[in-house]
């Protein structure tokens, strides 16, 4: 895998890694993304029906909310499992409730995992509870008015690089699930090669090393899988980010998979995925036609 035994291909300096993954660097007001997000989660709480809390796993941070869709088929509602970036060190699930405004108006049911966070778990940690987030949801969405059998998965940041590890999951080996039991994938803003961030200004908190980032670097290991997946960046994110996706597409598509890469055009990497607070978004309108 390239980039794991030097600082990186691409880059000279730390500095030169950070300009390009540390998303805050320009930012008038670098707190100002997470409040909004939190601002969005207030008001979803506050209008939306919901189960918050619920266990999954056996940790305290092993939680999910769900948002049920107001009407189901007679089948029930068809599914998003949303997974929350933060590079895998910072938010929680309370943060993007607001993620469930735009898909209940489509009659979508909502589900945001929580995750425990680095440094206090490794990456590894964080993706076996992300699946087992997933896994939780297909044997118990029917309970909740929700579809086991129309449930799409997705994630921003760190999220969309846990939805693509999702995506590698050997559900019916290791889960006792069917194979392909999730039936889209909506990539935010990924990283699919972790290699780079070994040398950033995350490093302290993630403590990647060789065998981390060959596990974690799904851009490496994608399996053939029939659900079609959308991989998306904000169109003002940096080269680096479309880079990533573009990487991303070409080995999901190597392996025979359907998959659209396209940016959304006028985002950066904090406000891409505010189209999630709109039914008549990009995002909307794709999970709507996809699941």
């Amino acid at each position: 895998m390239s980039g794991t035994n030097d600082l990186h291909a691409n880059f000279c300096t730390q500095a030169a890694i950070d300009q390009q993954y540390n998303p805050s660097l320009g930012l008038a007001d670098p707190t100002a993304p997470a409040r909004r997000y939190a601002e969005v989660s207030a008001q979803a709480r506050a209008q939306l029906p919901q189960r918050l809390d619920i266990p999954f796993g056996p940790t305290r941070a092993e939680t999910l909310d769900i948002f049920p869709a107001t009407t189901a088929g007679p089948r029930g509602a068809p599914v998003f499992v949303f997974i929350h970036g933060g590079y895998w060190r910072a938010l929680s699930s309370k943060d993007f409730s607001g993620v469930a405004l735009g898909l209940h108006a489509r009659g979508i049911t909502t589900v945001v995992v929580n995750y425990a966070l680095c440094p206090f778990v490794t990456i590894d940690e964080i993706v076996r509870q992300v699946r087992a987030a997933v896994a939780w949801t297909v044997r118990n969405i029917a309970g909740y008015g929700g579809d086991p059998a129309r449930i799409g998965v997705g994630g921003h940041s760190a999220g969309g690089h846990l939805t693509a590890m999702c995506m590698q999951t050997e559900w019916e080996r290791d889960y006792g699930l069917p194979q392909d039991p999730i039936k889209a994938a909506l990539m935010v803003s990924g990283i699919y090669d972790i290699a780079p961030l070994r040398y950033s200004y995350l490093q302290p908190m993630i403590q990647l090393n060789e065998g981390c980032i060959r596990r974690n670097s799904p851009a490496f290991s994608a399996r053939p899988c029939p659900a079609p997946t959308w991989i998306t960046w904000g169109g003002n994110e940096t080269s680096e980010f479309a880079r990533q996706s573009a990487l991303m597409h070409a080995a999901w598509a190597a392996q025979g998979n359907r998959s659209e890469l396209r940016p959304i055009d006028g985002a950066d990497h904090f406000s891409v995925i505010s189209g999630f607070e709109s039914p008549r978004s990009a995002l909307c309108d794709w999970l709507t036609a996809t699941l």
